[in-house]
């Protein structure tokens, strides 16, 4: 920080940017405190990060830390006490611009278990941490202004669910489906004679949150995937019910009726979900496709029945199977009378488990981190192979893959993937990595931990560094710089209109006009090389061009139908020939639980042109948006490091003990990475952004209830939480306790 203050007091600031923003490459960006199992951005400054109770160094009220939260602008992590466990948790937004996390592991102590005296799967004396099975966490939305706060396990879920799938609906409601009761690797026993409880380890039933009168009820989908159903792929459809894909059976769920429709089984019976944990990702809904929804899957894995195993460990030797590349597209409800079917697509350039797909706002989408063979997960024994003579530590993939990969949709069968111009990572991202887009667009990356607690000297070790990858518009001089864009959406209404100065583009003000786009994306919650609840979709709009270069979008809101894009957060990009500005946060829907008002659309303003229009910024590239790569153009970056270097030559000593400083706060941990298909083994602007407003969140005295129900598992210990200290009443916030107590129970 005080590198950056005194490059302000000689007015070079922009050289800070040019140095660290290079088109294709990572940069080392901090140290997380945590291995980052899940994040998710809140604001234009904060990431919240989670990691499962373990033995993590740093130290909070005593015990070992579980969380951060990390400042973007400043690249630093600070510590937050999150008390109940977390591992393999889901997690939602919330209409509001909060994020909620239910579920998560049992109390555990050193080693990941319960052997240390004292310890139950309860509450654990050595790490201080509570049974997160039935937690849920609310985590509100916080920047530079607004502190952040959260609550943990004011509330509970109706069942104990680890691994479960998680939903919103168009009313903002979240439902949650399935999961383990307690954990292990696939959830079933084997042979596998009771495929819906599993003898009281597996909960094959769904409910709500915020809860209505209902209670759980069995989702016969669950008990036909039993074993591979962790984590299952949800993704709402416009009709308002769900698509869910699990083992390698696909239905349509109404969660209303609990009725189920098959649609055709996966091909070649590729399991996407965990822990094959194949990307997965809903296509950007534009005007072209008429918000039609296609999901596409890339990757995971194929074993036969058998070597998946049971809840202990696989029965293959999984480090030694090459993971899938072959790639699927479905449209659940095509809108042509159609049958929904699965469609082969491009296969990936290399195969991966544990890759993940971004949404790009170029309209691309970068799949990154992963691994060439094996699985998710961990063990210290397979079928075959005793516990200590493992090959890769408790890792269960091997051959990290460190070049990501850019899918262009629209681009022609065949030509869909790039990796050209794309740099490699030198650090393992495979199991419990993560990724999320941030608003100025670059691409987070931390985390990996194929680990049951920290180990530092394993060939997978536990990994604190997190990077930031630049994708190809990173090549770009300038990026447009969007003027008033609204705090809030809705669904249908009249048009708001957004400003591009001439400074925003180069050329011609009409080429510049025919070649905006305007994205909404929704990051989502990134775990287990998920994003849960990401989504894209593109405003339609029209535009004018004046005589001076200045551009107005004249913008729709969204389609009046809040299933295409739920309510809650949400960044807006322009993107200009293919370079995006920086994400305007803001909140789609009416910010509450329950009906969200529509209205028709508006009809637009016809095109308006000016022949004599140009943009003033300097020349710039734009990004390649067409599958085949982009070009990095890094000459100008280079003029600018070398003006730069001699603008600040004055502050040398000063610069390098603040890199001394940060390389020996940086966590770094590497292994050879596969950067081709050969190997096996191995801001730009300063505009203030929008946020939700904190005023309307409620305060809450926080209540943890007791769990008397009996465990059906045979090797798990009674639950009931203990009284702590920890748990006092408090005035963090719970924006939606009150209201879901109180709002009217309808049996969905």
């Amino acid at each position: 920080m005080l590198l950056h203050s005194l490059l302000l007091v000689l007015g070079v600031s922009a050289v800070v940017p040019a140095l660290a923003q290079v088109a294709g490459t990572f940069q080392v960006a901090g140290n997380t405190q945590v291995s980052a199992m899940m994040m998710f951005v809140v604001s234009p400054d904060k990431v919240y990060i989670l990691d499962k109770v373990e033995g993590n160094a740093p130290q909070i009220n005593g015990h070992s830390q579980y969380a951060s939260i990390w400042d973007i602008p400043s690249r630093t992590a600070t510590p937050i006490d999150v008390h109940t466990n977390a591992f393999c948790a889901a997690g939602m937004h919330l209409p509001n611009g909060s994020y909620a996390l239910f579920g998560g592991n049992t109390a555990v102590g050193p080693g990941g278990d319960n052997s240390a005296p004292g310890s139950t799967a309860t509450f654990d004396p050595t790490y201080q941490d509570y049974d997160g099975t039935r937690a849920i966490r609310i985590f509100n939305s916080c920047d530079e202004n607004t502190p952040c706060t959260f609550i943990d396990n004011s509330t509970q879920l109706a069942k104990r669910r680890w691994y479960p799938a998680a939903e919103p609906l168009g009313d903002g409601t979240v439902v949650l489906i399935g999961g383990f009761v307690a954990g292990g690797y696939i959830n079933r026993n084997y042979p596998n004679t009771d495929p819906a409880y599993e003898g009281g380890a597996a909960e094959p039933t769904y409910e709500f949150f915020p809860p209505g009168s209902q209670s759980p009820q069995i989702m016969n989908f669950m008990v036909k995937t039993s074993g591979l159903n962790s984590y299952a792929l949800t993704y709402l459809m416009p009709s308002g019910n769900v698509f869910v894909q699990a083992n390698y059976s696909t239905i349509i769920w109404n969660p209303a009726t609990n009725a189920e429709t098959p649609l055709p089984d996966m091909p070649g019976q590729i399991v996407r979900v965990y822990p094959a944990s194949g990307a997965n990702a809903m296509l950007p809904l534009t005007p072209d496709n008429n918000y039609t929804p296609t999901i596409l899957f890339c990757g995971g894995q194929y074993m036969d029945d058998y070597s998946w195993g049971n809840y202990s460990y696989p029965f293959a030797n999984t480090w030694t199977i090459p993971a899938s590349s072959d790639c699927h597209r479905i449209t659940p409800e095509p809108t042509d009378g159609s049958s929904p079917a699965y469609v082969q697509d491009d296969s990936l350039p290399i195969g991966r488990t544990m890759g993940q797909f971004i949404a790009l706002p170029d309209g691309t989408f970068l799949i990154i981190n992963g691994a060439q063979n094996g699985t998710a997960g961990y063990a210290q024994m397979t079928l075959t192979v005793p516990s200590g003579a493992m090959p890769f530590g408790e890792s269960l993939a091997a051959g990290p893959v460190g070049q990501p990969a850019i899918y262009n949709p629209n681009a022609p069968a065949g030509s869909r993937w790039s990796m050209a111009q794309l740099s490699s990572s030198n650090i393992s991202r495979l199991y419990h990595s993560s990724a999320l887009l941030l608003p100025d667009g670059s691409v987070m990356v931390a985390g990996s931990n194929p680990n049951i607690d920290v180990n530092l000297t394993t060939i997978y070790p536990t990994t604190y560094t997190a990077e930031y990858f630049y994708p190809p518009y990173f090549s770009a001089m300038t990026r447009p710089v969007p003027q008033n864009i609204p705090s809030t959406l809705t669904y249908g209404g009249n048009y708001f209109d957004i400003t591009i100065p001439s400074t925003s583009y180069s050329g011609p003000g009409n080429d510049a006009a025919d070649n905006t786009t305007i994205w909404l994306i929704r990051p989502g919650f990134t775990t287990h090389a998920m994003n849960m609840g990401q989504r894209i979709l593109q405003l339609n709009h029209t535009s004018t061009v004046f005589s001076n270069g200045t551009i107005v979008l004249h913008t729709s809101q969204l389609p009046p139908n809040p299933n295409l894009f739920q309510p809650g957060p949400a960044m807006l990009f322009v993107t200009i020939n293919g370079i995006p500005s920086n994400g305007s946060f803001l909140i789609v829907g009416n910010g509450q639980f329950g009906p969200q008002p529509t209205s028709s659309t508006s009809v637009l303003p016809e095109n308006v042109r000016s022949a004599s229009a140009s943009g003033a910024a300097p020349k710039s590239a734009s990004s390649n948006n067409n599958g085949s790569g982009s070009s990095s153009h890094t000459g100008p970056i280079v003029g600018a490091v070398v003006a730069g270097i001699a603008a600040v030559g004055v502050l040398g000593a000063v610069f390098g003990i603040c890199l001394a400083r940060r390389r020996k706060s940086l966590a770094a941990s590497s292994h050879t990475m596969s950067s081709s298909p050969g190997t096996r083994f191995g801001g730009f602007s300063e505009r203030e952004m929008r946020n939700s407003d904190s005023s309307a969140f409620m305060l809450l005295q926080q209540n943890h209830q007791s769990d008397d129900a009996p465990m059906l598992s045979p090797y798990q210990d009674k639950f009931g939480l203990q009284a702590s200290s920890q748990f006092a009443q408090s005035g963090e916030i719970n924006p939606y306790r009150d209201a879901y107590l109180s709002r009217s129970s309808t049996p969905r």
